[in-house]
């Protein structure tokens, strides 16, 4: 007995096919996420027109997913009670698109602030073109005769139906230019000079994102053109066009987000690097102080490191009559002659100015305020100082260094001349050994 087992066949285009009717919801999806991501930001700068045009765009593109869908189409032929009415729908959903792409990518180029007549001409040319391409798609429309409805192949399958030949012909070639356009603009504008980068990574995102369009359109006009020359290449416009659109669809919400979510978590992590910078210091200050900060539930990144500055500065302050202003200028050239650079050098004479103004404060009486002190660069560079406290072995160097015969003598090494601000501004009664 001989049992047979059946074969698969598999294929990209079966592949494509079994699950096109939910295809379209992938890139409705990410294109959603990416107006999700924008939307706060939206609604804060209201009267940011560039925002306010780069959420109407994601819009329009979820849009076109949307209404692409398979159950979408039928639904929208139902309620309408008018066959393949969806069909000048979305093809005028695309073109308003297309539109936008270009208006925007002009206006986002050339600023806001560029009225100049070349720049007038141009978004005059784009309103004026695809809005009268949209009033042409729905006439062609009116004029045609399409009694069989189709969900997947409209495209193909009326490609010598007059008016209706007419219509797909247009909507293929009005998408056609916008994305040569856009993606020409695009790739020019990732060559200037000058470019955030982040905003030049989701220029290069958008810029393949529509090149992949390119394609799109490719694959589309091919299959109608070979129903024109009596073949059949419909699996081009079912089986390869849609994942094409789709991938197109997630570049360029990619291109729109990334410099926008970004530049966001390029600020996170640098707020919390900076708080984590200062936690040397805020050990150090809370041994003085004999407790931290009461803890606060909730508190973003950006409260946690004012309340962390904060709180250095608040015992900082009254603890820096306690340093030693003539030891800390030849600390600082004790860490010059060891070789580090002036700001670091800097840091590191605060940091042990700091160190032994923490351990000698209950035995050395404070400044009477006779001669103050000028605090300002101190309280100013807590994070260059912080970071001088994770470099233990180096503040060792520079403390022995300090103390060698050269380093001594109530002042600076003989030829050399202390940091200006510090040992300049110590009368010769003030320094403390």
């Amino acid at each position: 007995m001989t049992v047979l087992t059946p074969q698969l066949a598999f294929s990209p285009a079966g592949f494509v096919n079994e699950f096109y009717p939910s295809f379209w919801w992938i890139p409705a999806g990410v294109l959603t996420a990416a107006l999700a991501i924008k939307l706060p930001s939206i609604i804060r700068l209201w009267g940011d027109p560039m925002l306010r045009a780069v959420g109407g765009l994601l819009l329009l593109a979820c849009a076109v997913f949307v209404f692409v869908a398979p159950s979408t189409i039928a639904w929208v032929n139902r309620a309408t009670g008018i066959t393949n009415v969806s069909a000048p729908w979305v093809y005028s959903l695309l073109m308003a698109y297309c539109g936008s792409c270009l208006l925007l990518i002009i206006a986002w180029r050339n600023g806001l602030s560029d009225r100049s007549d070349a720049t007038v001409r141009a978004m005059r040319w784009v309103v004026a073109t695809y809005s009268g391409v949209i009033v042409s798609l729905w006439v062609l429309f009116a004029l045609a005769d399409g009694p069989v409805e189709r969900l997947r192949d409209l495209d193909t399958y009326y490609a010598n139906t007059p008016y209706l030949r007419e219509m797909i012909l247009l909507y293929l070639l009005a998408h056609t230019v916008a994305t040569l356009i856009t993606s020409g603009l695009i790739w020019n504008w990732v060559r200037t000079d000058g470019l955030d980068a982040w905003l030049r990574w989701g220029l290069k995102f958008l810029g393949i994102g529509y090149a992949v369009q390119v394609v799109f359109d490719a694959a589309k006009l091919t299959a109608v053109t070979a129903r024109w020359c009596g073949a059949d290449l419909d699996w081009l416009s079912t089986g390869v066009a849609p994942p094409v659109a789709c991938l197109s669809a997630i570049l360029i919400a990619v291109g729109f987000i990334l410099p926008h979510a970004g530049q966001y978590l390029h600020d996170r992590w640098r707020v919390r690097l900076a708080h984590r910078e200062l936690r040397p210091l805020y050990l150090l200050m809370r041994s003085v102080n004999g407790g931290g900060m009461p803890v606060v539930l909730r508190a973003t990144p950006e409260l946690r490191l004012i309340r962390r500055e904060t709180f250095i500065r608040d015992v900082l302050l009254p603890l820096a009559r306690h340093i030693d202003q003539e030891r800390r200028g030849r600390s600082y050239q004790a860490a010059l002659a060891l070789g580090l650079d002036a700001g670091r050098a800097k840091a590191a004479a605060a940091a042990l100015g700091i160190q032994d103004a923490v351990a000698s404060r209950h035995r050395t009486p404070a400044d009477d305020g006779g001669h103050a002190h000028d605090t300002t660069d101190l309280l100013r560079d807590i994070g260059a100082v912080s970071r001088a406290l994770r470099r233990p072995d180096e503040l060792l160097a520079v403390r022995a260094r300090t103390r060698t015969p050269a380093g001594t003598g109530g002042g600076a090494e003989p030829g050399t001349t202390a940091e200006p601000g510090v040992a300049a501004r110590n009368s010769p009664g003030d320094g403390r050994r």
